[in-house]
């Protein structure tokens, strides 16, 4: 059986009704022990980082090391499966605030901003009385900089902002603040640590642009990487038995012959030698999360000088994964594992016992129902996550064993077709609708992942598989029942086409 919390399909429900539940009161919570001080929470959301592209991977991407991520692992939980229920940026930031599928909180796209009258992470917590802030990249509503609802304290900018010198609504003043991205909101989360002259619990959310494309680090990163060959994957030669539209997507914007986010000057450029753009974009992608570090150490250091760094929830996470080479991809939007793998690591010694691993299929609409919990603050209505801070007590009885993935064609990205798909703990199924309600026309994909966890043989029309692509068809359509995901709307399906996208949205 599919286990969900208590659901209605939002949408359906008057604003008036929202604004019923959406915590503007004053009411704080109590955490689980009264005699414990209410936490605060403070929530670093890097943009498109791999889940492992961090130090304490299996195999970290390039060797790298990331040792204030890795200390804080060490000293909470890290989350060895966490997933993203659509892997493109604003779709994926509104369902780890509201703790929904993209389809009922209506964040779709990158161009569609998170609803003003839906519950949020921070407007429950704002109504249970916690000062809240935002600082860095918010990304829902592309040309909008100004101040969202549930936040006291606002620094964000239009767009994707710049790795240097970029112009912030610094809480209502737009100026240009000098310098490199993640450095700049860094000292401006630790300036509203110091400055925010209150003694109630809070919510920082720290955004970082990083490592978003095109990928520039810090000129003390710029070459740390250099001396390392980084050939273009197997699985990039290797297509198969996979759909035609993989292999169409190669010369384009999201594919390995691609201009690589400009990397690459002349394209498509299939030669060998052209490896060596690659290497570049490869290398540039993983610097910029070294700053990511440096950026958790000093919050780190910040919270334990001002004595609240054991009472203060600490969780760092990204929203989407980054497909680097893999089946001839960048990018993300796609259901494979690196796209939609991302890193979780949550510290808090009163409720997360040092160095506890959790193998359990975690999601972003998780996150939201989690933080609430261990806050003592009211829980959000009628949403699609669950809470796992059961896990982190060792009770995982009746956690979710499957969930559905979804992505919608862009018309603004030609390169993904629409996607709908069920992941297990051992097995995957996708398929491409076309978006007129007729039949596929891309070829499914099904994998073993126990036994094939680099999705390189598609099974989908293996006879030997046939029960299982069968029984994985029709897991997907219960999920899509039981999510309130039907009818399911969609983009038609225009094909994948060369075009680069405007340079406003890259």
């Amino acid at each position: 059986m599919i286990r969900f919390s208590r659901y209605v399909r939002i949408l359906a429900i008057p604003s008036v009704l929202l604004l019923l539940f959406s915590g503007c009161s004053s009411w704080i919570g109590e955490p689980e022990n009264p005699a414990d001080p209410i936490p605060n929470i403070v929530f670093v959301l890097t943009d498109d980082q791999r889940a492992d592209a961090v130090g304490f991977s299996r195999r970290p991407l390039l060797g790298i090391e990331t040792p204030h991520i890795d200390r804080l692992a060490a000293e909470g939980a890290r989350f060895d499966n966490m997933f993203v229920t659509t892997s493109l940026c604003s779709p994926s930031r509104a369902s780890f605030l509201s703790g929904l599928y993209a389809h009922a909180h209506g964040v779709t796209n990158n161009f569609t901003d998170y609803p003003v009258d839906l519950p949020s992470l921070p407007r429950q917590l704002q109504g249970a009385g916690f000062q809240t802030a935002y600082i860095g990249k918010w990304h829902m509503g592309e040309g909008d900089d100004r101040k969202r609802p549930g936040f006291d304290y606002w620094v964000t900018h239009a767009g994707q902002g710049q790795y240097y010198d970029t112009t912030f609504n610094v809480n209502g003043v737009r100026r240009v603040v000098r310098g490199y991205y993640t450095d700049r909101v860094t000292d401006l989360a630790i300036e509203w640590l110091s400055q925010r002259g209150s003694e109630r619990p809070f919510l920082l959310i720290l955004g970082h642009k990083a490592p978003h494309g095109p990928f520039v680090p810090e000129k003390k990163y710029r070459t740390v990487y250099d001396s390392l060959p980084v050939p273009y994957p197997a699985s990039a030669f290797d297509l198969e038995g996979k759909p035609d539209w993989i292999a169409e997507r190669l010369a384009t914007w999201h594919g390995i012959y691609g201009p690589l986010y400009g990397f690459r000057k002349a394209f498509p450029d299939e030669r060998p030698e052209a490896v060596s753009d690659f290497e570049r974009f490869v290398r540039s992608y993983t610097a910029t999360i070294n700053s990511v570090d440096d950026s958790v150490g000093r919050i780190h250091a910040a919270l334990a000088e001002r004595g609240v760094l054991d009472r203060t929830i600490f969780v760092f996470s990204s929203d989407n994964g980054f497909l680097l080479g893999e089946h001839g991809m960048i990018d993300k939007r796609t259901m494979h594992e690196e796209s939609i793998r991302v890193p979780l690591v949550v510290r808090y010694p009163a409720r997360i016992e040092a160095g506890t691993r959790i193998t359990e299929q975690v999601l972003s609409i998780d996150l939201a129902p989690s933080l609430l919990e261990l806050a003592g603050a009211p829980p959000l209505p009628r949403i699609h996550g669950a809470s796992w801070v059961r896990l982190l007590e060792g009770r995982n009885e009746d956690w979710r064993t499957s969930w559905h993935y979804a992505y919608d064609y862009e018309k603004q990205f030609p390169y993904t077709p629409n996607v709908r798909g069920v992941r297990t703990a051992e097995w995957k199924y996708v398929h491409y609708p076309h978006g007129d309600g007729g039949p596929d026309r891309h070829r499914a994909e099904a994998y073993n992942l126990s036994a094939d966890p680099g999705e390189r043989v598609n099974l989908v029309d293996d006879p030997k598989a046939a029960h299982q692509v069968a029984r994985l068809a029709a897991l997907l359509e219960q999920h899509l029942v039981e999510t309130g995901s039907l009818p399911d709307p969609m983009p038609l399906d225009e094909g994948i086409k060369g075009e680069l996208p405007d340079e406003s949205i890259r």
